[in-house]
């Protein structure tokens, strides 16, 4: 009955505002009549219950890494903030920040225009020999078609939109999981954007010698490109299938992940219009664009890789051992610090600190992926994710804090334990995260 649904003046999905009476939101499809009651599990309480410690100076984890060398020994270059060019990951254009738009063409406005409504055909005699909706009962759909949430009746079309009403569908990668034996994966939408363009894949498989090789990659849509949610899912797909295809082979898993990244590269760049002018360098064509970060799990090597500013993790099973942040990100603040020029704390406080300076897409400057291979002397927890999660707990020790201390038994809860702590804290852009155990199990090492 009406008089049971709560007075809101928000969707409670999506924000989106609400008038007097309505039932669904306009803008998700969201059912107001069913809002839940707040979970009685808040997963932003710290599982073990007591602040992080910080590390001690003399407790480094001391492992072989296979860095990317450079050879110069002349000192670093001065770079200034209006020499890098880059481009906004969270989708608004950023000062110093190469991402122009040509001349004459006009800005993309917030809102489209609905199309006018057709107007309503004259009711029969007996409106029961028509149909009439407010007679009968709703229509059956035909076999494999999908049926609006809102209406009930209209079809639903390919972009997601109830071709009777309106109304926004949900989508199926607004909430992703996925659980295997030695690695699980959640993605979420958030809170703020209409769509989850975040991606990722699981697997594992076997080398050579018998020994398991557990695969995650995580992938992030740069919003200010187009069709950035197919960028992510091409290029994470692609990655995996790379991987699966040479760990078995005996690639070096470090050699693997370099060439599982440029064949992502490849399926990312074949998205982009072929039909726009074919210069190098045209960040106005706006083709589809993700960054890229993936892990390799085996019983004794960890191999990580990525394009971008999404990160890699360490955290030990033994939380009185320090944790570690085991990528550097291709942006702006980065390159500042690198340089010389700013304090980390004063780079990331700036205004430009996330413009990415590295992705994968056709409009992309250069392609340098980066690979490191560790060989951790104790067990741990791996975490692959995206920045909807580390703006949040972007210090090792605030990723550690968050993390359950039984996360290398319950990896699946510890990436849904994550999640609920990026959406706490606000959830202003898609989450997604991985979590592998470290060194991979022994059994279970098919492919999956």
């Amino acid at each position: 009955m009406m008089s049971q649904i709560p007075q809101l003046s928000a969707c409670p999905s999506c924000e989106e505002p609400l008038e007097s009476g309505d039932r669904f939101c306009g803008a998700c499809g969201y059912d107001l009549s069913a809002v839940p009651a707040p979970p009685d599990d808040n997963p932003t309480v710290t599982m073990n219950g007591t602040a992080a410690q910080p590390p001690a100076a003399a407790a480094s984890v001391d492992w072989p890494v296979a860095p990317e060398v450079d050879s110069s020994e002349t000192p670093a270059p001065v770079v200034l903030p209006t020499d890098i060019d880059g481009r906004e990951s969270g989708g608004s254009d950023s000062p110093g920040v190469r991402f122009d738009r040509p001349a004459g063409v006009p800005a993309e406005p917030e809102e489209y225009p609905l199309a006018a409504p057709l107007p309503p055909e004259a009711p029969p005699a007996d409106p029961r020999a028509a149909g009439d909706p407010r007679t009968a009962g709703p229509a059956t759909p035909a076999a494999g078609t999908k049926v609006c949430v809102a209406c009930r009746a209209g079809q639903v079309d390919r972009d997601g939109y109830c071709e009777n009403c309106g109304h926004a569908q949900p989508r199926e990668r607004d909430h992703m999981e996925q659980e295997l034996s030695a690695v699980s994966a959640v993605s979420d939408r958030g809170l703020r954007h209409h769509r989850n363009e975040d991606a990722f894949a699981v697997s594992s498989t076997a080398l050579p010698d018998g020994s398991p090789a557990v695969v995650a990659i995580v992938c992030d849509g740069v919003s200010s490109a187009t069709r950035p949610d197919e960028a992510s899912l091409a290029a994470s797909r692609v990655a995996n299938e790379s991987l699966l295809a040479a760990l078995p082979r005996g690639t070096h898993p470090q050699q693997a992940m370099h060439e599982a990244i440029l064949a992502a590269a490849e399926a990312v760049n074949s998205l982009a219009d072929r039909s726009a002018p074919a210069h190098e360098h045209q960040p106005h064509v706006n083709a589809p664009a993700c960054t890229l970060v993936g892990a390799v799990v085996t019983p004794s090597l960890l191999i990580v890789g990525w394009v971008g500013d999404s990160r890699v993790y360490w955290v030990p099973v033994d939380r009185t051992q320090p944790p570690a942040r085991l990528t550097e990100d291709d942006s702006w603040a980065a390159q500042m610090v690198a340089a010389g020029l700013m304090s980390e704390a004063e780079a990331y406080a700036d205004e430009r600190a996330h413009a990415i300076t590295g992705w994968l897409g056709a409009d992309a400057y250069e392609l340098e992926p980066h690979t490191a291979s560790f060989k951790p002397d104790r067990p741990g927890v791996v975490v692959v994710c995206t920045d909807g999660l580390w703006n949040y707990a972007e210090a090792a020790e605030e990723m550690a804090e968050v993390m359950p201390p039984d996360a290398a038994d319950r990896p699946l809860h510890s990436a849904q334990v994550l999640v609920g702590h990026a959406l706490d804290g606000g959830g202003h852009d898609n989450v997604t995260v991985a979590v592998l155990p470290f060194p991979a199990p022994s059994q279970g090492a098919g492919s999956a």
